[in-house]
């Protein structure tokens, strides 16, 4: 005879079972190549972009790490350390926006769109594209000029152009709106194929 505390016990061996699942599902996915089945070009340009960012953020931390210890353990500080920690900001955000488009893990929420019919999903992706190229595009375009009017500025400590930094915006923009017209081409394509989502 089944008890209520022989439920429980199955209730609750099942839900570690199904937790057990989901992390290890979790941690496939995080350990899996991101540009499996991408060509040559493809993973090449993909891994330079994302040694940079790598480069970026090793740069960050050490600077902010080696800046507390200093701080803290020994009452003196860089005092370049933010400087240069903003001036690598821009690079990290527009390596990691661009690897997000090409590798499809740009955060979106699909609840709505999902719940439309079919023939109304592909041309509205289609827009949300012509869109996401429209800004980036204009991200870029306001950059250029940014960098053109204030680029020769240097950072206080540092002495280093701000347009280094500043440019990060241009060139991830136009590239980051290179990747979503790589996708709009992609599945225009395929919707005058007639190709199903």
């Amino acid at each position: 005879m089944n008890t209520k505390g022989d439920s429980d016990k199955e209730l609750q061996n099942t839900a570690e079972d199904l937790g057990a699942q989901i992390e290890e599902v979790g941690r496939r996915q995080e350990l899996a190549d991101p540009d499996a089945g991408l060509g040559i070009v493809d993973r090449s340009i993909n891994r330079i972009v994302e040694a940079i960012g790598i480069l970026a953020m090793l740069a960050i931390v050490a600077t902010i790490f080696v800046n507390a210890i200093g701080r803290y353990a020994f009452d003196a500080h860089l005092l370049w350390a933010e400087e240069l920690v903003l001036l690598l900001l821009p690079w990290l955000a527009m390596t990691g926006t661009f690897l997000a488009v090409r590798r499809g893990t740009m955060i979106r929420i699909d609840f709505f769109f999902e719940r439309l019919p079919a023939r109304v999903r592909r041309p509205l992706a289609l827009a949300g594209y012509v869109l996401c190229v429209a800004m980036l595009c204009f991200l870029g375009v306001v950059s250029v000029q940014f960098v053109q009017l204030f680029g020769a500025d240097t950072s206080p400590y540092l002495d280093i152009s701000t347009g280094w930094s500043t440019a990060a915006l241009a060139i991830g923009g136009f590239a980051a709106a290179g990747a979503f017209l790589a996708l709009l081409l992609r599945e225009f394509v395929a919707a005058l194929r007639g190709d199903s989502n």
